[in-house]
């Protein structure tokens, strides 16, 4: 049907995503030289982001000292990096090099929700690394009590479950109703209706981001203030506003990364598939999981010592996880 009136050197010039479908989709074929850049890109890229989320979540899960609060929010967030790491981005990778889906019909359904689920519970653990600085630089006295480990397992667990339920809601169309109806063999396009991309602009962006901006324009408000009053800041002290410093950084450049898709995803008649700009942003969104251990990396003394211990292979010697990643109070 797809090959009516149609030359032999025509069909000789076309390629198709499933060879031996006579429905199968065309695929748009790219130049050699441009598939290995982008294959060796794609490859570098979910390589690095997992790697790099690897050595953190091993950092806090093994090491005693690292068992705080915040690093299991910091935690929680890796675990999300990872996962966009290990399929978001080589699967929208192949799927942008040979413009065909090799998936099947129940992933393409299901990729939107893996997706979905993922940047909320990205953004979610940054609201309640926000809550948990806030906390921290406004009433250090009272934060142990305050903030304990089994309430940060509980925020964690209530993120993901909720992050799920809401990209169940805004993806319900769909998945189970499937109205996305595959025109040939080797499509997958999962529309989402302009009204749930509104409300997922509110929920995802802007409720969170100004949540975000707030609290942390009110703890560097306390910072500053407790500066004026104090000349000799304690090292606790100090400690927690370098921590709140480096997850602001860390927030900031989630921002910059997410903020530009979200602009562009508004305007009408965007193309996810086509539109060199969409995708563009898009790419930046999911380097933006590769970014955040490199900022731990620069920021904190304790991730590049357990990464030492864990590159090294100490971490398999007996009691390691009591090893001392803070030899100095003030390198926290």
């Amino acid at each position: 049907m797809l090959n009516r009136g149609m030359t032999d050197a025509d069909k000789q010039a076309i390629e198709y995503c499933f060879s031996n479908n006579n429905l199968s989709c065309i695929k748009e074929i790219k130049p050699q030289v441009e598939c290995i850049v982008l294959y060796t890109f794609i490859s570098l890229a979910s390589v690095l982001t997992v790697f790099l989320n690897l050595l953190v979540i091993i950092s806090i899960s093994h090491f005693k000292q690292l068992h705080t609060p915040t690093n299991l929010l910091i935690l929680s967030l890796a675990v999300a990096d990872l996962l966009v790491g290990l399929i978001v981005i080589p699967l929208m990778g192949i799927r942008y090099i040979e413009t065909c889906w090799y998936f099947g019909e129940t992933f393409c359904s299901l990729f939107p929700f893996i997706l979905y689920t993922l940047v909320s519970a990205s953004l979610g653990n940054l609201v309640f690394i926000s809550i948990d600085r806030y906390i921290a630089v406004k009433d250090p006295l009272q934060y142990s009590t305050r903030v304990t480990t089994n309430k940060a397992v509980f925020c964690i667990i209530l993120n993901w479950l909720c992050s799920s339920i809401y990209s169940i809601i805004v993806l319900y169309d769909a998945i189970f109703r499937n109205e996305n109806p595959i025109t040939c063999y080797g499509d997958c396009i999962v529309t989402v209706k302009f009204e749930y991309v509104l409300t997922d602009l509110i929920v995802s962006l802007v409720a969170p981001c100004s949540v975000i901006i707030s609290l942390y324009g009110q703890i560097f408000c306390v910072a500053k203030y407790q500066a004026r009053l104090i000349n000799s800041v304690t090292n606790a002290s100090k400690s927690e506003k370098k921590a709140a410093k480096t997850l602001g950084i860390v927030i900031a450049v989630y921002l910059l990364c997410w903020i530009p898709y979200y602009i562009v995803s508004l305007f009408p008649g965007y193309d996810s598939n086509e539109s060199a700009v969409i995708n563009i942003m898009c790419w930046i969104m999911y380097m933006n999981s590769c970014m955040n251990p490199l900022i731990y990396a620069l920021f904190y003394r304790w991730f590049r010592t357990s990464a030492k211990y864990i590159l090294s292979l100490k971490i398999f010697e007996p009691s390691s996880e009591y090893l001392s990643l803070f030899p100095e109070v003030n390198d926290q």
